[in-house]
């Protein structure tokens, strides 16, 4: 038996087989069926195998048998080589993992309740963050006489002008670009399962147009919004553009444009934060464009004060 989606080319674990088979079908389901995001249970898979491959080398002869020690001495590991937040994120998947077992009565407790993870607070993100001028270089820089480049002009337009994360840009139907008030507007569907629409910018508005009509695929409204090239043709297929597709594009773009900052796709949503806010938007409508629960969450994608640094910095005369 093997696992599904995340772990489909992976053996079931010794220590789940070694519980017996419904031990097996309830870590089955804790993938199928209790993680819907697809990003998340890559991460949660990749965490709680090598956990589990740990606890083998340790001894361990059953999932049973997890004890609080191993999760915490797994833990203390993981923080030598890992950042903070990964490790609370691997930490996190053995919790859920070990509460949906325990509800299902494979197991009677939760070893990974009372371990702790690192400390770690964030007041400011790492994402790489391109100034207005510098956005501006790299939209110019894109050749539009041709349907990837009308593709990939519009894809970073989004991302910009909409705080739009790229998951939900590639998962965006032709529909979910559509008319109201009689001005263009977008729906996107972002972590979990959250319906967001937003007005289009002028300029998302004219390049999503552009887009739309030069490649002719408004033709076809249930299709993907964002498609790869049909090899030898150069022209827009019928699949959606995967993700890894669309960070390539994104340093490839970068770098013909001449710009030096190692970017990429979450780029752009902390680039038009930053700059909705320099021209005097409010962080509480920032969060409310970005879809974000809270403001602290979207303070971590305000790039205003680099600036001041920068000036800050250049006082240093010698």
């Amino acid at each position: 038996m093997n696992l599904p989606i995340a772990l489909a080319d992976t053996p079931m674990p010794a220590l789940v087989i070694a519980a017996g088979e419904r031990a097996g079908i309830r870590f089955l389901e804790f993938f199928a069926s209790n993680i819907r995001n697809p990003n998340t249970r890559r991460a949660y898979a990749h965490a709680v195998s090598d956990f589990l491959t740990w606890c083998v080398h340790a001894g361990v002869v059953s999932i049973t048998a997890v004890q609080p020690l191993h999760v915490a001495a797994w833990i203390e590991l993981q923080t030598q080589t890992l950042s903070a937040p990964t490790v609370k994120q691997h930490l996190a998947a053995i919790r859920h993992l070990f509460d949906w077992l325990v509800t299902g009565q494979i197991v009677p407790h939760n070893p990974a309740a009372s371990v702790r993870g690192p400390s770690h607070t964030a007041k400011k993100g790492k994402t790489p963050v391109l100034d207005a001028t510098e956005t501006r270089q790299l939209l110019d820089s894109i050749d539009v006489t041709t349907p990837i480049g009308l593709r990939d002009r519009a894809l970073i337009a989004l991302m910009v002008f909409s705080f739009a994360r790229v998951g939900a840009a590639l998962a965006m139907r032709v529909d979910d670009v559509y008319v109201q008030h009689r001005r263009l507007w977008v729906r996107l569907r972002e972590k979990g399962g959250k319906r967001h629409e937003m007005p289009c910018h002028h300029t998302l508005e004219a390049y999503l147009h552009a887009y739309l009509d030069g490649t002719g695929i408004g033709d076809d409204p249930k299709g993907p919004l964002f498609r790869t090239i049909r090899r030898g043709t150069g022209q827009l297929g019928t699949t959606p553009l995967p993700q890894a597709n669309a960070y390539a594009m994104v340093r490839r773009r970068a770098i013909a444009a001449g710009i030096g900052t190692g970017i990429g796709n979450h780029t752009f949503r902390a680039t038009g934060i930053t700059a909705y806010l320099k021209n005097g938007g409010t962080l509480e409508s920032a969060a409310v464009m970005a879809n974000h629960a809270s403001t602290r969450t979207t303070q971590l994608y305000d790039r205003r004060h680099d600036d001041i640094s920068l000036d800050e910095v250049e006082r240093i005369h010698i």
